[in-house]
């Protein structure tokens, strides 16, 4: 379904900056028109075909507003990307459960409320519900224990949700990039820290080139898009022998 003018619309949580703000310029540079969400949209301009919300998705009442807004306002959305997100970097045993918890309310809850609230939306446009996982989505992943539980969990999510909403004419896509560097020496808030941010990534991409395959695989009909050399080789490795993957994990996170 088009949207006025002709366009398609494009919502993006975490649209604000990193992999975000890249996949709703290149969306643009498409000719979509974008609802972009994060906590913090002061450095975004808005347009004609740049909407903006700001929302802490942690917080239930925002959340819940935010989501009847854009029921009401979006009768059709061709495409929802549930890209926002965080991570916390370190050994279990040092971790803040409160923050762990925290994380889920963004990486996993936030997308899966929004999901629900928008079904019917995306439903009326026969679009598509993105959601930005991760190599910790569907392998382990050193010292990120929070994070690849919330990226399981969200990978899970979609990859069941893809069964119920076929018959409705909507695809759901899964896209695992694995290093993409978007907020290089970013301090961390509340225990946690901004995808993009960590000094051990392997053959870290910039967001621009992470957002271009991405979308490439979105256009090409792609249910699952693993994003870079890194993912790829992660996710053949992984299914053909998880224990060699994950030895060859620890020595090139861990350093042994």
């Amino acid at each position: 379904m088009v949207g006025c003018g002709g366009m398609k619309t494009a919502l993006v949580t975490g649209g604000a900056g990193g992999l975000g703000r890249a996949l709703a310029d290149a969306l643009e540079g498409r000719g979509w028109r974008l609802v972009l969400v994060d906590r913090d949209v002061s450095t975004l301009t808005p347009s004609d075909t740049r909407i903006l919300h700001q929302c802490d998705l942690t917080d239930a009442a925002e959340l819940q507003n935010l989501c009847a807004a854009l029921n009401a306002e979006y009768p059709h959305l061709d495409l929802v990307i549930y890209n926002a997100g965080v991570t916390q970097i370190g050994g279990f045993g040092t971790q803040d459960l409160a923050a762990h918890r925290r994380l889920f309310e963004v990486n996993y809850f936030a997308a899966i409320t929004m999901a629900q609230a928008l079904l019917m939306p995306v439903r009326a446009a026969k679009g598509t519900h993105l959601a930005m996982s991760s190599v910790a989505g569907f392998a382990p992943l050193y010292h990120r224990t929070a994070y690849a539980a919330s990226k399981h969990a969200l990978q899970g999510f979609f990859s069941s949700l893809r069964s119920e909403e076929r018959r409705h004419g909507v695809s759901v896509r899964i896209a695992a990039p694995s290093f993409v560097a978007t907020n290089p020496g970013a301090t961390a808030q509340y225990g946690l820290e901004r995808p993009g941010s960590s000094s051990d990534g392997i053959d870290a991409m910039d967001a621009t080139t992470a957002a271009e395959i991405i979308l490439k695989g979105h256009e090409r009909g792609r249910d699952f898009i693993p994003v870079g050399r890194v993912s790829r080789l992660s996710y053949l490795l992984n299914r053909l022998t998880p224990a060699f993957y994950q030895y060859l994990m620890e020595r090139r996170i861990n350093g042994h």
